[in-house]
């Protein structure tokens, strides 16, 4: 569609099952590229598996990137699949499952929300790291304007976003100049057509929510979907260590209770 040099290389996209992972695998591959779908949920990699595979060389690997094992072995069959691995997507990501003040937030939710958000990124990066130094790759992480503002009862998913930030640019220091990490901050980004067929819903926007974004629109997956691909490809050769924010310009605007 745009950037001839990611044609033929490999990414690892996590979570990619769903929502804006699904769309970024659905655009690497529309450039060229071979993609493996990581996700833990299989039922959901399974038919983003057989939605897809018409598109290019797409596997499916189940993948619980909080398990250091599971990262590892995914890494080895992807390189031992495609003999080489050019580009990592770190998007897998939870939310806080239950409501509630964070005095009642409990530690072994707190931890998963982490252990998924941010150590997730670390673990695949360390693994596919000797891959993406030899092909001199890039990485791209997923996290979200929660990063920079919050909600009320969002500490831990905020905090694991906000970490993902500064992981990104301690990483670009540390990999330079081989490889590149840059991150992507979605906004409200509409997934609820892009989820499991049996969670799959046609979305519904008011004027207010559309008129709220200075773009005049709630984002999609593409929208996330057409940075990452071109922050892969080597069009972006000098750009490393960037958070860049796709929100329709939300976060830009003042709002005051009348």
């Amino acid at each position: 569609m745009g950037y001839s040099d990611l044609e033929g290389k490999t990414a690892l996209v996590t979570g990619a099952a769903q929502g804006i992972g699904k769309g970024i695998a659905l655009r690497l591959l529309r450039e060229g590229m071979n993609v493996v779908l990581g996700d833990v949920d299989r039922e959901a990699g399974e038919e983003t598996l057989c939605e897809l595979e018409d598109l290019g060389q797409v596997r499916f690997v189940p993948l619980d990137v909080s398990d250091e094992d599971s990262v590892s072995k995914t890494v080895a069959w992807t390189i031992s699949t495609f003999g080489r691995l050019d580009a990592l997507v770190n998007n897998a990501g939870i939310a806080r499952s239950m409501s509630g003040p964070v005095e009642d937030l409990p530690l072994q939710e707190w931890n998963r929300i982490l252990g998924t958000n941010l150590t997730g990124a670390f673990l695949c990066v360390k693994h596919a790291l000797p891959s993406l130094r030899e092909r001199e790759g890039a990485v791209v992480n997923i996290s979200s304007t929660r990063a920079l503002q919050s909600e009320p009862d969002t500490e831990a998913y905020s905090a694991s976003k906000g970490g993902l930030i500064a992981l990104t640019h301690a990483l670009a220091v540390s990999l330079g100049p081989r490889v590149r990490v840059n991150c992507v901050s979605p906004g409200w980004i509409e997934v609820s057509g892009w989820k499991r067929s049996d969670l799959r819903r046609e979305p519904s926007h008011s004027d207010r929510d559309r008129n709220q974004h200075p773009a005049g629109r709630v984002g999609t997956p593409h929208d996330v979907a057409a940075l990452t691909a071109c922050l892969l490809s080597t069009e972006s050769s000098f750009i490393t260590g960037q958070n860049f924010i796709v929100d329709g310009g939300m976060t830009r605007r003042m709002i005051y209770a009348e």
